[in-house]
């Protein structure tokens, strides 16, 4: 059902408890296409995060208790709401984040996908021990008030993974959304009071001082986030005063491998759109592309040649394919970083260059470094934007050593026409989830999650689902007491 009386682009309020609530105090939200203010919101105090957290325990003895049926229904109907929404949605994406509409209608789309999909699972009690004397059943305990929080570069699908499973658990749910990109989650939350019940699902804007807060609180039992390493390890180690319950799914400096057996003009779109998917701001993106010697220069140009079919500019416009980073704060981490490549003499095979000063908006051009060295900044932090450095190897050995190296391992990807071979060398690395001949593949039914500082736990399957209860054994003596 489409909900005329609620407005997508003014009254950006707190969620707590089913009603809008204000704060004193509020920040601009910029639109990072023309540098406008596109919105403001509120900036949450801690009582009002008290209020939250206290309508989400009162809410959760209830909620908690309600067969996994009804909670499955009215998880299946806040994709409802999305799928008759999502026009609205989808402009309110374009405008926060700067992304193509194509790619917002993805993110809109996917959010339907996994509300319908996690709906149809559950944990059901498990008998693992059935004999003359007892039986030992495993039950799936939600473990209550529980938070969510999320980055800016996709709003609106990132916390529908953490919502689906939370929700379809029987946990009550506090969210906080990025400081850069709030919107679409705080209208998402002012949606799904039409379908939950009051005080399961909140959410509260705010500045650099609410995440601390979430973590530090002590009646929230867990968080999902996902962000940076340096975000994760801050959490991680707040958390711990509490013992708190964490999935992280932090960064990654995701390496491809293309073996010398492909068609580079075959596989060049692909690799443009595995790297530079959302202005190359994902997690999994391809970040470091080894190329063998043989075809390096043939894959190259191919992928140089694509890039200039690809328009960059305002987003609302459907012809253009890709928009700006996301805030001033990426962008300038990003020019300084091509400014050092500059700097350190090495070359471009495009890009490389900036747009005139007097151009509004966050916006840069595709760059790709031709053969940087290994050690070079580019090469060993993670970009996070329209950059991508390409690498020449020539022993396989040592290309899978290089692409193991360093502290990231969330996903990587091996290019080849021999199958077989690839999985090979996808069962050598070191990441999370490794992709053959595709990238940016995501089900709502495939775990998902890093390997050494790239994350702990997963997200997705059963075993996500797993991960938003406590595992509880009962054990029965049969012969009575």
């Amino acid at each position: 059902m489409v909900f005329r009386d609620l407005s997508f682009s003014t009254d950006f309020a707190h969620i707590i408890n089913g009603i809008k609530v204000y704060s004193r105090e509020t920040q601009d939200i910029l639109n990072p296409t023309n540098e406008e203010i596109l919105a403001s919101v509120p900036i949450a105090t801690q009582d009002q995060l008290n209020d939250a957290v206290g309508a989400a325990s009162l809410a959760f003895p209830t909620w908690g208790a309600l067969a996994v049926e009804e909670r499955q229904n009215l998880v299946t109907q806040l994709g409802d709401l999305i799928k008759d929404n999502c026009d609205a949605f989808v402009e309110l994406v374009i405008k926060e984040v700067g992304k193509s509409r194509a790619l917002a209608a993805v993110e809109v789309g996917s959010c339907v996908e996994w509300f319908h999909g996690v709906a149809t699972q559950s944990l059901p009690p498990e008998t693992i021990l059935d004999t003359p004397q007892r039986t030992v059943t495993v039950k799936y305990v939600p473990y209550g008030v529980c938070a969510t929080i999320t980055p800016w570069n996709f709003p609106l699908s990132l916390l529908i993974w953490k919502l689906a499973p939370a929700l379809v658990t029987g946990n009550c749910v506090v969210v906080k959304p990025s400081p850069y990109a709030p919107l679409s989650a705080i209208k998402f939350v002012e949606l799904a009071q039409r379908i939950l019940p009051p005080g399961v699902l909140s959410v509260l804007s705010g500045d650099e001082n609410l995440g601390p807060w979430i973590v530090e609180h002590p009646n929230i039992a867990r968080i999902s986030l996902t962000g940076s390493i340096p975000v994760g390890q801050s959490v991680m180690r707040s958390a711990a005063a509490s013992l708190k319950s964490l999935t992280l799914e932090l960064g990654g400096n995701d390496a491809a491998v293309i073996l010398k057996d492909v068609d580079p003009k075959q596989i060049a779109p692909m690799l443009f759109w595995g790297t530079f998917f959302n202005s190359g701001q994902i997690c999994a993106a391809l970040k470091r592309i080894y190329i063998h010697e043989d075809i390096y220069d043939a894959v190259r140009d191919e992928l140089v040649a694509y890039t200039k079919t690809i328009r960059i500019g305002d987003c609302l416009d459907p012809e253009v394919g890709m928009g700006p980073v996301q805030n001033k704060e990426q962008y300038r981490r990003l020019r300084s970083l091509i400014e050092e490549c500059h700097a350190q003499g090495y070359k471009f095979a495009c890009g490389g260059n900036f747009f005139p000063p007097e151009r509004k908006g966050y916006f840069l051009p595709v760059s790709i470094v031709d053969n940087p060295p290994e050690d070079s900044r580019i090469v060993q932090e993670e970009q996070f934007g329209p950059v991508v450095p390409l690498l020449k190897w020539r022993n396989e050995e040592d290309v899978i050593r290089q692409m193991n190296y360093g502290d990231y391992g969330l996903a990587a990807s091996v290019w080849s026409k021999d199958v077989k071979h690839a999985e090979e060398i996808a069962e050598r690395l070191e990441a999370g989830t490794v992709w053959i001949n595709e990238s940016q593949q995501f089900h709502w039914n495939q775990p998902f999650g890093g390997f050494k500082h790239s994350g702990i736990g997963v997200e997705h399957s059963k075993h996500g689902l797993v991960a938003w209860t406590n595992i509880k054994s009962i054990t029965a003596n049969r012969m009575g007491a």
